[in-house]
């Protein structure tokens, strides 16, 4: 367990995102330059939500790509270099050996860059949850993967991002929150890699920069 304090915990949070032509391949009906836009623009609206979020004392947002490192610095993040440059799970503990080393004191949370329809107040609960707890993760809305995953002071952040990732997480101890949540936590657990979840997202509510790329193609979304 986290240890006692009378203050609430404080989170550094790391966000990795992808260099934009890579991003959202999946994503088929879209061209390359319109994937590259709501690749950035669904980050944006994930980092935007997260910055708000009570207890999130830092975003540190791991990318190199220069749209996404000055679209984060003008939302309030810091901008790491992915120097590992070798995937998801080291991207993600590049920016938390940064941030403990930092700030030793806040727990380290990782969240996927492709949560269109979060809201602050989800990452807030999730978060407060999370802190009576040594390692704790969110999973997705497939019942799969992972969306958010969190390590309290003390506790050792060990990622397990992308396939299965849910299995693995709960094989290496972490405590599952939020599953049950249903509607509360609902943008939170909605990434985004296929149409289909984009349609899904969309009945929950986009973050403004979602919207009005999608506003600008409608054939996206027929």
């Amino acid at each position: 367990m986290a240890p006692d304090s009378e203050a609430p915990l404080a989170w550094s949070l790391v966000v990795p995102v992808k260099v934009l032509a890579q991003a959202k391949s999946r994503l088929t009906g879209l061209t390359g330059q319109r994937r590259s836009q709501l690749a950035l623009a669904m980050a944006a609206d994930t980092i935007a939500a997260a910055i708000r979020a009570d207890g999130v004392a830092a975003v540190l947002v791991v990318t190199d790509d220069p749209e996404v490192g000055d679209a984060a610095r003008h939302l309030g993040a810091i901008v790491l270099a992915d120097e590992p440059a070798a995937g998801l799970n080291d991207a993600l503990s590049h920016g938390a050996t940064h941030a403990r080393a930092r700030w030793p004191d806040r727990g380290v949370a990782g969240l996927a860059a492709d949560l269109p329809a979060l809201r602050p107040d989800e990452l807030t609960t999730a978060l407060a949850a999370a802190a009576t707890l040594s390692v704790a993760f969110v999973p997705d809305a497939a019942g799969t993967g992972t969306t958010l995953y969190a390590a309290a002071p003390g506790s050792q952040f060990r990622p397990r991002f992308g396939r299965l990732s849910r299995r693995q997480h709960l094989a290496d101890g972490a405590a599952e929150i939020g599953s049950a949540a249903g509607p509360q936590l609902a943008g939170l657990r909605h990434d985004v890699d296929t149409v289909d979840d984009l349609r899904q997202a969309t009945a929950i509510g986009l973050g403004p920069r979602t919207r009005a790329v999608l506003a600008l193609d409608s054939h996206i979304l027929p």
